[in-house]
């Protein structure tokens, strides 16, 4: 352990918890819960009971959970103490209606906290808050929210996440990508975010094993780091990928999609042609099923001393060009009936940032295309998304000072930094058809940053 690490430690902060992640199987037992009239019910019982999940739960909305725990043969209030640790507190608030009614979140989570295993997993499942007619209703739907993001910080010292489901009335049926996602190790770095399930159609492709077969993936960005991840993780998922990176990142990219069994393509996304030629593979391809924009740089100065350029080329790699290649493509209709568009944001697009203001713009310029872009695209049976990540261990990281790269692993609940993997798993969860509910989400992978949290 090195003398920084142990000074932190020294100062309070603790040992981060080591986090389980997608190598790891999720099992146990989950606890489910709920408000008074739950819309969701159903649909969690029935997916953990298809994916070997054991279910414990109250008999009713005002049931003991202590003894649903004695019950279950959950005794275990604390890490040392013995017995079975709970692997999930799943509770369904769409039914809550008045102030008084959240007591029942308070009663179910508050007797359980302590039984959760470390690298667990919390989640609340509730309705958009801007769609309910009374104020009342609106206001505890929207406070099941506040309750997700503090128990994230409350419990990140043991690797345990906490999410807010907020679930459309009539989209129930779409909840099987989501928990698959937020119900394993795959969303190890994700925390303290809300995932906002539309109505879509639904769809009955297997998401266990391979579940992008026959998918065709353009990543940009794929050499090294992030990108190079994003492309291994689809490829594992069974998407055929194409990598695409500059020239001088050939080597890495050729062999990278070598060992993935893709296709290298090098090119500059800024050129005028590179919207046509990509156009004209897709078409080889009978169309592009995921487009992953990752291709990225940072020029760090303070505006006043940026010079023109440095601004151009930061906005033109990470934003104008994937506005014109997703033109072209969707113009042509060279993405395909249930495609997946998925950029690359920042928590720094949502923060900002001293020093990166081309940057910052850049990565907020793609929440905004995301979020306008979501509604036009739904009748198409296309979403579109994007990750903002915080602090991921890449070669960029490395090269910070140490005592600067130790602090900015601690500033969030998990008190470390994550691993491009966690990027990667987030982006093939979007990717995943069984994710045909999700659109128009922006989601941080930095483990609940305390900046723009």
């Amino acid at each position: 352990m090195s003398q920084i690490v142990e000074t932190l430690i020294n100062l309070g902060l603790g040992k981060p918890a080591e986090l389980k992640r997608a190598t790891t199987p999720f099992q146990g037992t989950v606890l489910l819960g709920s408000g008074p009239n739950p819309g969701c019910m159903n649909a969690l019982s029935l997916f953990c009971q298809q994916h070997g999940l054991a279910v414990a739960a109250p008999d009713n909305a005002s049931g003991e959970i202590s003894k649903t725990l004695e019950a279950a043969k959950i005794w275990a209030h604390g890490d040392d103490a013995p017995g079975e640790k709970l692997q999930a507190l799943v509770f369904d608030g769409t039914g809550i209606s008045t102030t008084a009614e959240l007591s029942l979140a308070y009663e179910f989570f508050q007797p359980a906290l302590k039984s959760v295993a470390r690298s667990g997993r919390l989640l609340i499942v509730s309705r958009p808050h801007r769609d309910q007619s009374d104020p009342e209703r609106a206001a505890c739907q929207r406070a099941l929210e506040g309750l997700a993001r503090s128990l994230a910080k409350e419990s990140g010292k043991k690797g345990i996440t906490a999410q807010t489901l907020c679930v459309e009335d009539g989209a129930e049926e779409n909840l099987t990508g989501p928990l698959t996602f937020l119900l394993s190790h795959k969303s190890a770095y994700v925390n303290a975010q809300v995932f906002r399930v539309s109505e879509a159609t639904a769809t009955s492709a297997a998401i266990d094993t391979q579940p992008l077969a026959g998918k065709t993936a353009l990543v940009t960005g794929a050499s090294r780091g992030i990108g190079a991840a994003i492309a291994s993780t689809l490829a594992r998922d069974g998407a055929k990928i194409i990598g695409l990176d500059v020239e001088p990142m050939r080597a890495d990219l050729e062999t990278l999609m070598q060992k993935l069994g893709g296709e290298a393509l090098v090119a500059d996304i800024t050129a005028d042609g590179t919207p046509g030629q990509l156009l004209e593979l897709a078409k080889t391809k009978g169309g592009f099923d995921i487009v992953v924009h990752n291709a990225g740089i940072t020029r760090d100065k303070t505006l006043a001393n940026m010079p023109k350029h440095w601004w151009d080329m930061t906005l033109e790699i990470n934003l104008g060009a994937a506005l014109r290649i997703n033109k072209a493509l969707l113009e042509a209709n060279a993405i395909n009936e249930g495609g997946r568009i998925i950029g690359v944001s920042s928590m720094n697009g949502i923060a900002g940032q001293r020093g990166q203001s081309n940057y910052a713009a850049s990565k907020a310029g793609v929440i905004g295309y995301v979020e306008q872009m979501a509604p036009q695209l739904k009748d198409r049976g296309i979403t579109v998304n994007a990750v903002a990540p915080g602090f991921i261990e890449t070669a960029m990281t490395a090269a910070i000072p140490t005592m600067t790269r130790e602090v900015g692993r601690r500033l969030n609940s998990l008190s470390q930094g994550g691993q491009p993997e966690d990027v990667a798993e987030t982006i093939a969860f979007f990717a995943n058809p069984a994710s045909q509910g999700i659109t128009g989400n922006v989601i941080r992978v930095c483990g609940q940053s305390w900046l723009g949290a």
